[in-house]
């Protein structure tokens, strides 16, 4: 129970201090890859302690030696224990429904929010190849439209489709640097990473944790993007770029050059950002990997005594002495009766 409860709680915390963490770290605009990994971390931190926490709910506290024949046979007594007491049952059932609920609505929406992207972006295949045409030299197909406009399509079959107006505005250096822009959301499948963060923001539409973690990725996917465009070429070639291209809206399913946020991106560009050094993303990289250690270490540390110690169960709802050393005549250092 105490597991649980700790597990619960620490899900709690990420929810409530998660969305001013995310909104608030200036880290990550000089490492948005990093960035993008941690949200998304803190995302199945989040997630990971709610099922773990009904996990936890679910099994008595317990144990017991090594021997695999006694860990199962106490575990059956431990099991009938419980749930044979109308609280136990109570809480253990609606352990295992929190678990199996949050996995299978995030499941469910993530899985939902990536069909509906691939199914936009097959309609749009399917209308790119009767108006648009593939030029071998840029890698990208040509669409007649005035308004210069630049942007990819991934999956499977992935597009970087560009306009006769972007063509028409931007020099060869600033080509460069848009198709180094869509080609680093395809190299790092920015579309899986999206469906991910949007999946769940549709599993928990009223949690702000969520929100945030969704609409932050968007902007380090691009910033991201937008440093491989300037690595390309120069990053005031890739500002001047993106300014050429800034008047699109996003299409369905795909990621533009020049969608939301352009201005501050420029300016980004502009100013310059000086990248984290080897220690800083040690640093950033451990509290990450925090993230998910501590619901771990939580949920998994008692689970470590059972190299070293064996007992009878214990627990508000654990069988009695009797019972488990009855059933358990091995066992050592059975509390008194």
């Amino acid at each position: 129970m105490i597991i649980a409860l700790l597990l619960l709680a620490y899900a709690a915390l990420l929810a409530v201090a998660g969305p001013y963490v995310v909104r608030r770290a200036r880290w990550v605009e000089r490492a948005p890859r990093s960035g993008i990994i941690a949200w998304q971390v803190l995302s199945l931190a989040f997630i990971g302690s709610l099922v773990m926490g009904g996990l936890a709910l679910s099994v008595p506290d317990l144990r017991v030696g090594t021997d695999l024949a006694e860990l199962l046979q106490a575990c059956l007594v431990a099991l009938r224990a419980q749930y044979a007491t109308p609280g136990g049952a109570v809480i253990g059932i609606s352990g295992v429904g929190l678990a199996l609920l949050v996995l299978l609505r995030c499941g469910w929406r993530v899985a939902v929010t990536l069909w509906r992207a691939i199914a936009d972006r097959r309609r749009h295949l399917a209308a790119l190849r009767l108006l648009a045409r593939q030029d071998g030299r840029l890698g990208a197909v040509v669409l007649d439209h005035a308004v210069p406009a630049a942007y990819c399509l991934p999956g499977l079959r992935q597009r970087i489709v560009l306009t006769s107006g972007a063509l028409a505005v931007l020099s060869d250096e600033q080509l460069q640097a848009v198709l180094a822009h869509e080609r680093a959301h395809l190299r790092a499948r920015h579309d899986l990473v999206a469906a991910f963060a949007a999946g769940l923001t549709s599993a928990f539409p009223r949690l702000r944790l969520f929100t945030a973690i969704r609409d932050e990725t968007a902007r380090l996917m691009e910033l991201a993007a937008d440093d491989s465009a300037a690595r390309s070429t120069h990053r005031l070639v890739a500002a001047e770029a993106l300014l050429n291209v800034a008047s699109q809206q996003n299409p369905a399913g795909a990621f533009a050059a020049g969608g939301s946020g352009t201005g501050d991106r420029v300016r980004r560009l502009i100013s310059g950002v000086t990248p984290f050094g080897r220690m800083r993303l040690a640093i950033t990289g451990g509290a990450t990997a925090a993230l998910l250690a501590v619901p771990l270490a939580i949920f998994a540390g008692p689970a470590a005594t059972l190299l070293d110690t064996a007992c009878c169960p214990t627990g508000p709802f654990a069988p009695s002495h009797v019972q488990v050393c009855q059933a358990m005549p091995t066992v050592r250092n059975c509390p008194p009766n």
